[in-house]
């Protein structure tokens, strides 16, 4: 294959996945002798546009996920807005250190099924955004190993002639997981939106331009739109004045540092 270009397009609100992607990136950009070029689709004005890659392009795509799929709010533009033409990819997932359940395939199929060929897919572990306690320290050393492993083993998959389908499952995609509260019931959170502590709230506009969907008005730092629970703003907040207190949401951050603060392994497809 003759790769004459490297894009790397991600979401990622909290940044967990934009560092995994950049280091895998970073890895690859050294064996095939190319500096990436990144797509930030995490802006709503970088989602504005259509992106189309060709033949000699590579691209590296990486998603959060979440409930154990792709963000649902964001498929649709994944499928409308970037297309290739024979094109290889790396699809990459980041789970917050619980799974990645059925994400990693959704995008693999996503990616197929707008033109492009999987070189291979990798899903990582990273830290949680509702919780410093869940993937605390992910990515650490270990995962960095596999990082530069699965990227030397991509480039060298592409150094050969025809690529081979890339092995996976790819039956029906499942449904999304269920957020669960600390007593086991189904959490229900998704009209949970971000507070603000005013006494604290210095109005610099952090959390507005944070915000991955423009939900945040930029003058009174309410929330006035969808919320998907990134936590983009909570986490960017420079005095730490937006927070979550919606007892379902509460109750699911325990169950997950109950149940999720044990070592997840990473998913590795070559």
């Amino acid at each position: 294959m003759n790769i004459t270009k490297l894009h790397v397009l991600y979401f990622s609100p909290t940044g967990g996945t934009e560092k995994i992607v950049r280091t895998v990136a970073g890895a690859l950009a050294v064996h095939l002798g190319l500096e990436p070029k990144y797509i930030n689709f995490t802006k709503p004005e970088n989602r504005q546009t259509e992106y189309r890659f060709g033949p000699e392009d590579l691209l590296v795509m990486a998603s959060p996920v979440y409930a154990g799929r792709l963000p649902n709010k964001l498929m649709p533009e994944y499928r409308a807005k970037i297309f290739g033409d024979r094109t290889p990819a790396l699809p990459i997932c980041v789970f917050g250190n619980r799974s990645c359940d059925e994400a990693l395939r959704e995008l693999v199929l996503l990616l197929e099924g707008n033109g492009f060929q999987a070189v291979g897919a990798a899903a990582f572990a990273g830290r949680h955004a509702f919780s410093d306690r869940v993937g605390a320290g992910r990515p650490d050393e270990d995962d960095l190993a596999q990082m530069a492993g699965f990227a030397a083993s991509a480039a060298a998959r592409m150094s050969g002639g025809t690529l081979p389908l890339l092995e996976m499952d790819r039956s029906e995609i499942g449904p999304y997981y269920t957020p669960l509260r600390a007593d086991g019931a189904p959490a229900k959170f998704l009209k949970a939106k971000p507070l603000t502590r005013w006494e604290k709230c210095s109005h610099c506009g952090a959390c507005a331009r944070a915000c991955p969907l423009g939900s945040i008005d930029r003058e009174t730092m309410e929330a006035v739109g969808l919320c998907i629970k990134c936590q983009a703003c909570v986490r960017r907040c420079t005095v730490h004045a937006k927070y979550f207190e919606d007892p379902d949401f509460l109750s699911h951050v325990a169950m997950l540092e109950e149940n999720y603060t044990r070592r997840a392994e990473n998913l590795l497809l070559i």
